[in-house]
């Protein structure tokens, strides 16, 4: 019998391989895959490009040697994919830049204290519903996100105080930042139809 890591030349003892392959590796792979991305449905979206890649593969007639070590390889490239894809965001980057050219900052998100009794509670409402929100965080993410988005903080300085590396920072403040966005969408669409 052939070995299961190599796909054989036939289309039909091929399409037997796949079906073999994905049976036989889609629970090692999913979990590669769960000890790297935190979301599960990330997770289950890049495990299902992987086996997209493979059935293509097989289609074009592509030759792979070692079926196992190409499923990871595929599984790491979608994984760095991923990471690249969703930068860090920050809650100044969606004030953008105010009338002076500068970066707007977490302050001119907020309304005025200044404009009059409504806006002020708005403003006390907000605050409340940010620091209740920012305090659900596990603490690694909450740290991270004062630090770099209240503080002003860099990364690199983060990473030499606490010695995380700057990845890690880098994915506890998107964790953060998603939550916060979900969290605090009900609030955000209030205010825009006011």
């Amino acid at each position: 019998m052939e070995d299961a890591t190599s796909l054989g030349p036939m289309p039909i003892e091929r399409d037997r391989r796949i079906s073999d392959v994905v049976r036989g590796e889609q629970s090692r792979l999913r979990s590669f895959i769960r000890r790297r991305v935190a979301d599960a449905g990330d997770a289950e979206d890049i495990l299902q490009d992987v086996f997209f890649a493979l059935v293509e593969a097989n289609r074009l007639l592509v030759p792979i040697e070692h079926v196992t070590s190409w499923l990871f390889r595929v599984a790491r490239n979608r994984i760095i994919d991923l990471f690249r894809k969703n930068k860090p965001e920050s809650f100044t980057s969606v004030a953008g830049i105010d009338e002076n050219g500068e970066p707007a900052s977490f302050e001119d998100l907020l309304p005025s204290p200044d404009a009059g009794p409504d806006a002020l509670y708005a403003r006390r409402l907000l605050l409340d519903e940010i620091e209740t929100a920012i305090s659900e965080l596990p603490p690694a993410q909450r740290d991270v996100f004062i630090a770099h988005e209240l503080e002003g903080r860099s990364f690199k300085d983060i990473a030499s105080q606490t010695g995380a590396s700057v990845n890690t920072l880098l994915s506890r403040k998107r964790y953060a930042v998603l939550h916060l966005r979900r969290r605090l969408q009900a609030i955000y669409d209030e205010f825009k139809k006011a």
